[in-house]
């Protein structure tokens, strides 16, 4: 099985805090992507795929074909972002019938080997706000009772993207298609998981980290 990282957006809320995209910068020494990388290389999974766009040279400058890392990285490149779901389907060509796909800018302990054995849509769940995306009743995800939150970590299949002929759309109209079809399990994850997308993210973070937590 192989992965996707998605690390093709603006970051817009962190631009005037970095001058680098927001999967390179760091917590600490490590950087956002690397964590990820890292984490699923730990887990057995060594052949990732990343979709670029913004600032594009500096994430394949610094990765490279993932050697440093132990991994074999290929890079979907997009002259402008095509939203996470348009990023998706362009990058199938580059991936397994089934892969695992998450998003660059999270921060997790999430256990990646944990999805090898999911042959179907599955998707992390967390609780992250008040009104969240998507429900859990057993293993099914429902739209009704919006209590979870989509962790942006997923197991997709390729099939899921047939039916979609635009090039720019979000993964979330691919994941609720999919849930209102029935098709989509899921997971409720009580442990470590950030999504850095703001300049207080990334300082409660480092607080967190400085403090000797493990995360």
């Amino acid at each position: 099985m192989k992965a996707m990282i998605l690390a093709a957006g603006y970051g817009k809320r962190m631009q005037a805090h970095t001058d680098v995209p927001k999967p390179l910068i760091k917590v600490h020494n490590t950087t956002l992507i690397e964590r990820n990388i890292l984490a699923l290389k730990n887990a057995g999974i060594k052949e990732i795929v990343i979709n670029v766009s913004y600032k594009a040279d500096q994430i394949i400058s610094h990765l490279d074909d993932g050697a440093q890392h132990g991994v074999s990285i290929e890079y979907s490149i997009e002259k402008t972002p095509l939203e996470t779901g348009g990023g998706v389907k362009k990058a199938l060509p580059l991936l397994s019938d089934h892969f695992i796909v998450l998003s660059a800018d999270i921060w997790t302990d999430y256990p990646f080997n944990t999805l090898l054995s999911k042959r179907e849509a599955h998707v992390v769940l967390v609780k992250h706000k008040e009104k969240g995306d998507f429900g859990l009743e057993e293993q099914q995800v429902i739209v009704g009772d919006r209590q979870l939150t989509y962790a942006n970590i997923a197991v997709l299949s390729k099939a899921l993207f047939s039916s979609y002929q635009d090039d720019y759309f979000p993964l979330s109209h691919v994941l609720y298609d999919a849930v209102h079809r029935g098709v989509v399990t899921g997971e409720y994850y009580e442990g470590c998981w950030y999504n850095v997308g703001s300049p207080q993210v990334l300082t409660q973070l480092n607080a967190r980290t400085s403090t000797g937590n493990s995360l």
